[in-house]
Formats: structure tokens, sequence, C-alpha cells
């Protein structure tokens, strides 16, 4: 992935207007301040705990000071970067898409770490005792999806399975989850038959005593999909944004989640998302309305 220094600046979504409030509310932004969203993918208070070495990171990097903020869900920070009430965020892949249809937000890097470079893989996952072992098993099961703006927890996962000959929408009697760790829990505690998560999330979920391997069976593994990207809004100031693209490019070694560390961050443009915006037309999936 090359990255893209000239910003490219998208067209404003006009007919996306959001109904209701953010909550939390994002906190006040103060002079020298970078107000940084982060996705659910845990719980809200491991999700700021895991970024604090990249919060201080970025703070050494660019002399500013960084304030996080936990949306309640993925369209939640993206509401906050449309009302310009955040300066970056981490966002999904499918979630920077649905981003970058409402709002004008510029990728600048995906991290990479020592066990998974620039893109990972959706995984479906059941009970090892429980008799599914391919997606045609899934049929009049109970699924947990993670978050309609999920690129690993929704809309891959998805696609698999309309490849596969099986109607999510009929087929299986399924539920938003909410993050990658509450739909592993509901599998586990018996709430689903199945459910979808991301590769290296299963394997936090794992790392941190929550679950163990060799109770879950992996059903269905996706081809490669890029890995979150840290994005910038595209109206930033000219020295805000090159501070940001620096302090990423310089960022290596860093705890980021239990065991995994940061190696470095690669460079992304749009473009690297496109396989993510054909997945959702094969979906039928009008972005606009999706956000």
């Amino acid at each position: 992935m090359k990255l893209d220094l000239a910003a490219r600046l998208r067209g404003l979504a006009t007919l996306c207007l959001l109904a209701g409030l953010l909550a939390p509310q994002t906190p006040a932004r103060a002079e020298g301040e970078l107000l940084m969203g982060l996705v659910p993918a845990e719980d809200p208070s491991i999700v700021v705990n895991d970024n604090q070495a990249i919060i201080k990171a970025l703070e050494a990097g660019t002399g500013m000071t960084v304030k996080p903020f936990v949306a309640t869900d993925y369209n939640g920070v993206i509401e906050a970067l449309r009302a310009k009430r955040l300066d970056l965020a981490i966002l999904g892949p499918f979630s920077y898409v649905l981003a970058a249809s409402v709002t004008q937000v510029d990728p600048i890097a995906i991290a990479a770490t020592q066990t998974q470079g620039a893109s990972y893989h959706a995984l479906i996952i059941a009970r090892r005792d429980s008799g599914i072992a391919t997606l045609a098993d899934l049929k009049g099961h109970s699924f947990s999806f993670v978050d309609p703006s999920s690129a690993s927890g929704h809309l891959f996962p998805k696609t698999g399975m309309l490849k596969a000959g099986l109607n999510p929408d009929s087929d299986l009697r399924a539920i938003f989850a909410g993050s990658h760790d509450a739909s592993v829990l509901a599998l586990l505690n018996g709430k689903v038959d199945a459910a979808a998560v991301a590769d290296s999330l299963l394997d936090t979920v794992v790392a941190r005593g929550l679950a163990k391997r060799e109770d879950l069976t992996v059903v269905w593994q996706s081809d490669p999909i890029p890995g979150a990207p840290v994005v910038m809004r595209s109206d930033l100031p000219a020295e805000v944004k090159a501070k940001l693209i620096a302090a990423f490019a310089g960022m290596h070694d860093v705890p980021w989640s239990k065991g995994a560390v940061i190696t470095g961050w690669v460079p992304a443009t749009d473009a690297d998302f496109q396989v993510v915006r054909d997945t959702a037309r094969l979906l039928n999936l009008d972005l606009g309305k999706m956000k």
C-alpha cells in the first residue's frame, strides 16, 4: 500500500442526516488537543486501555494531547467525525468506507503487528461439540453477527454465506452482538450456535482466557481483508495532518491489545478499500442509507 500525500476530497452525501445524539458525548476540545475515536470492538474501558500505548506514542510524535472517545457503536464514531467532534479515528475497513461516503476523511495507515500484516480474515466459528462443520450446517441455527457496520463481523461473513447458497436473512436466526468479544461470548454462553468474528480479535479473546481454542471450530474463513485504518478529517489544518502522518510513520514496536505489538504502520489510500466497496455492492447495500 502506498501513501497518497495529496489529500483526497470526497463528496459529502447530502441526503445523510442522522437522528439522535451520541452517548456518551465526545469530550470538549482544548487548544493543542486531538480527539481520537475508537470503535467498540470490545468493552469500552478495555478498548481505551488497549490503545493507551498508541495514544502516548501519538502524543510524543505530534506534541499534542490526545483524548480517546469510544462510541456505543461503529456509527457513533462515524457521526462524530462527520460532526467534526473528532479529529482522527481508528475504524474498521467497512466503517471507513461508510465514513468516506458521508464525510471527508483520509486514511493514513494500517497497523501491522508481529503476527499480522496490513490485512486480516473474517471467521465464522462454532462450538466444537455443535455438529456445525460447514456453512450449509448453519441453516436453521441461531447466529451472532457483530455490528451492521463491521466488515469481518457482518459484511464478509454474510457474503460468504450467500456465495454458499445460504440466505442469512431467512435461513438463520441472527442477532447483532455489538462487539467481537460479545459475539464470541454469545456463542460460548449458548445464546447462539455460531458466530462471526475477526481472526485477530478471536486471538485476543483466547489470550484473555475468555475462550479456549480447542472448544471452537472454524467453519469458514474469508479471503484477506484490508486492516483497520487510522483516518483523519480532510479539513484538519495542513500542519496537523503532517504531524499525524509523520507520527504514525515513525511509530514502531508499540504494545496493542493483549500480547499484540504494532511493529509499524503501513501507508494506506482510499483505493486499498475498493474490495470492501465491491463486497458491499454484492449485498446490494446502499452505503448512504446505512449511515
